[in-house]
């Protein structure tokens, strides 16, 4: 026998349709055992709507524990006038779970908008591509301001995916010649490109 079964026989339980609105009215005086006892009656009604609403088991019982908690602090505002003390729970529940829904559906939303910022495609691909080759053009100009041995160890390194060791070893240099060649080419290429720029 659970622990909530166990204190709801502790005190007169309301028999018949009526005893979740009496239990609701002793809940609103913060009646902790009329608590556990309404929490054994509507929890499985609550985590049947949390789970059919939401459809993940683990978000649905946290939905069902949120309700629960709503419906300790707010029976005072329960009007039996307005409908049934089932029918408030039962209200309290959808809307926290349609809530739930809807929060997931908006984050993942935003997820997938903060996505698409960081992988948009070009929204003119024909634009890109002329850009493309004027910057390709420019580049290629740039590197004919170059001396050959400058040019040739660039190509090889950046264009050819070879390591500076490759370049040395392809051209018969000394690595730190190598090195010296395209750290000069590259300071002349920035100057050239931010010429035409």
């Amino acid at each position: 026998m659970s622990a909530g079964r166990a204190r709801r026989h502790l005190w007169p339980v309301p028999a018949g349709e009526g005893e979740a609105e009496a239990l609701l009215a002793l809940v609103a005086r913060g009646d902790r055992e009329a608590f556990a006892a309404l929490y054994d009656l509507v929890a499985p009604t609550v985590v049947g709507i949390a789970r059919r609403v939401v459809r993940d088991p683990h978000q649905a019982d946290e939905v069902a524990q949120e309700v629960l908690l709503e419906v300790w602090r707010r029976a005072p505002s329960f009007d039996p006038a307005k409908g049934t003390s089932r029918t408030w729970v039962a209200t309290i529940a959808h809307r926290r779970a349609v809530d739930r829904v809807r929060s997931e559906q908006s984050e993942r939303d935003r997820r997938g908008r903060d996505a698409e910022r960081h992988t948009t495609a070009d929204p003119d691909p024909v634009a890109g591509s002329v850009i493309g080759d004027a910057e390709r053009d420019e580049v290629a100009a740039a590197l004919g301001q170059l001396t050959d041995l400058q040019r040739q160890t660039i190509e090889l390194a950046y264009y050819g995916g070879y390591t500076y060791s490759q370049v040395a070893d392809i051209l018969d240099l000394p690595l730190g010649t190598v090195k010296t060649r395209i750290r000069d080419g590259m300071i002349r290429l920035r100057d050239a490109l931010e010429v035409t720029a």
